[in-house]
């Protein structure tokens, strides 16, 4: 049995950087990694889909470029070349990553899959093929999150697809029928109905990005339907079965109306759920949500001393920047003797549709509901001079202000590059700059930002 000083178990986007950061602070640490170096974000999350996603915004101007003058004449979309070149990035990130943390002192990296036999122990299934016992004072668990599949009549018996398996299709499908309108199920969605695919949305809320304010929802619908997508609200898949044909036959309930309807392939992306069945993590003290996520403070400390969570395992906002900053507030908390807290600290986010959305802040929705005295200003891209001269004015911008303070509260750009922009913003509720200092502030022209002076102009009067 070895003794380490620390173990940190996934080599996610949090468990990579603090193993390392842990061996060079001069803790004797191990990183058990079961599958590959850099979690879901690196092989098959973030990281392949934006690389796809790049792929189909240029099949997607390559056929709405004659407005612009330009006319291209049967083009044609070549998966295999897409995938290669997916899997080509894939590599060097993930190679670079695992590069980096062999040559780090101090960590061993063991490639196999952890279970806890107390809360100082793990028994490591090898990917050799061996067992062996590792011990340590500090455990650090960064396991991530994967698909949830649901429990409907028939699904076992069909190929279905998920969002780690339809990144490998050799073939464009024909008719892709997507379960769940949200983030995943969106960006997915328009990326293969820009490939060829004719692609239905199944979502069984009143509207698709449900989180979202109802504006938003409503735009993304329209966005959605101008690339002819079938977009299915209040909706359910109750039954599948595969037809001697190869097609699929789904059973669902529209609004409380049965209908069958045929496709080539399912994708399930009605959500993810915490990995954490495997570390038998009732030997350790570690408490968990009904869901499966570990429950952690405000310093992300488990219920077990000496254990903390990091990153998806843990529940709340599952994004890949989440988990980096879990990692650094860990990591400067243990080894810096900081003070840092996850409370109240902003959650932005960007979903890769074309137009992007993003996301950081307070939504109107939430305001509302938090008695809040403010305002909305929202400016439509079709205002927007940069949006105009380059050719796509979907989207709006939106922004809830204190209507006493002045301060900027949250923000939503849906429109070309909604992610870039909505960070000014981010930063500028860090720097409690108000919305009246951004309306005269000078933006270099003709740039998207530019036109953040006349989104908080429309707040005048």
């Amino acid at each position: 049995m070895k003794q380490y000083d620390a173990i940190v178990i996934g080599s996610g986007q949090a468990g990579g950087p603090l193993a390392k950061k842990l061996a060079l602070s001069g803790k004797k640490t191990a990183l058990i990694e079961k599958r590959w170096v850099g979690g879901t974000c690196v092989n098959d999350g973030c990281t392949p889909t934006k690389t796809m996603v790049a792929s189909a915004k240029m099949a997607y101007l390559a056929a709405n470029s004659v407005p612009l003058g330009v006319k291209i004449k049967n083009f044609s979309v070549d998966l295999e070349q897409i995938r290669k070149r997916k899997d080509e990035v894939v590599h060097q990130f993930r190679n670079g990553s695992q590069k980096g943390i062999e040559s780090t002192k101090n960590l061993d990296l063991i490639f196999g899959d952890a279970t806890f036999i107390d809360n100082k122990t793990i028994l490591v299934k090898l990917n050799s093929g061996r067992e062996k016992e590792f011990k340590a004072e500090l455990f650090f668990i960064n396991t991530g999150a994967k698909t949830f599949i649901p429990d409907i009549e028939g699904l076992n018996d069909i190929d279905y697809l998920t969002s780690t398996t339809i990144l490998d299709l050799e073939e464009v499908p024909e008719h892709l029928l997507i379960l769940g309108g949200n983030y995943i199920g969106l960006e997915f969605g328009q990326m293969f109905r820009r490939f060829g695919s004719n692609v239905t949305i199944l979502e069984k809320s009143d509207r698709i990005v449900s989180r979202e304010d109802e504006d938003i929802s409503e735009e993304l619908t329209k966005i959605f339907k101008a690339e002819d997508i079938s977009i299915y609200t209040k909706t359910t898949a109750t039954s599948f079965k595969k037809k001697r044909s190869g097609k699929i036959s789904v059973l669902i309930s529209a609004d409380g109306k049965e209908e069958k309807i045929k496709c080539t392939h399912v994708l399930i992306a009605v959500g993810r759920m915490p990995q954490t069945e495997t570390l038998n993590l009732q030997k350790t003290g570690v408490e968990v949500d009904e869901h499966g996520a570990i429950r952690t403070n405000n310093k992300l400390e488990t219920s077990a001393p000496g254990i903390y969570a990091l990153g998806d395992v843990k529940g709340g906002p599952a994004f890949t920047h989440i988990s980096y900053n879990d990692y650094t507030v860990v990591y400067r908390n243990l080894i810096e003797n900081a003070d840092l807290s996850i409370k109240d600290r902003q959650v932005p986010y960007c979903m890769f549709t074309d137009p992007q959305l993003g996301r950081v802040g307070l939504s109107e929705t939430e305001a509302k509901k938090r008695g809040i005295n403010y305002k909305v200003a929202k400016l439509p891209m079709a205002y927007v001079a940069r949006a105009i001269e380059t050719g796509d004015t979907r989207g709006f911008m939106k922004a809830i202000v204190d209507a006493d303070t002045k301060q900027i509260l949250g923000a939503a750009i849906l429109g070309v590059e909604g992610g870039e922009t909505m960070t000014i913003l981010q930063m500028a509720m860090s720097g409690g700059i108000t919305y009246e200092e951004i309306r005269y502030y000078i933006f270099a022209h003709p740039l998207f930002a530019e036109s953040l002076n006349n989104l908080f102009m429309a707040l005048e009067g």
